[in-house]
């Protein structure tokens, strides 16, 4: 089992969860968060005074699957998520972690079954 977090552009997001159902991954938690990568911020005016704006907003998945789901499910967030052919600078980033155990609530169900 894998836990994948990708931090997106929020206008992308309806795009991501079209490309997951069509691979099959329904299940998805989003969070709104605030960073800066390479962007590094821009600067705004406000009632005549210029400041700068270091932290762009973005959207945070944290998506659980299966080890059959990993690179279908990293297929899907790149697709829904790269502006244009070849991306540009802030598309954002996919990272995989080990997820060593899982449990509904309801059930008490552990592991990939969980999921």
């Amino acid at each position: 089992m894998k836990l994948i977090v990708a931090i997106i552009q929020p206008n992308r997001l309806e795009a991501i969860k079209a490309a997951l159902t069509e691979v099959e991954v329904f299940r998805l938690t989003v969070m709104d968060v605030q960073g800066f990568g390479r962007q590094k911020g821009h600067t705004e005016l406000y009632r005549g005074h210029e400041f700068s704006v270091n932290l762009l907003r973005k959207v945070r998945l944290e998506i659980g699957v299966n080890d059959d789901f990993v690179e279908p499910t990293i297929a899907a967030i790149i697709k829904g998520g790269r502006t244009g052919e070849r991306g540009e600078i802030g598309d954002g980033k996919i990272f995989v972690l080990p997820m060593e155990d899982c449990i509904r609530i309801r059930t008490g169900e552990r592991g990939g079954e969980a999921i």
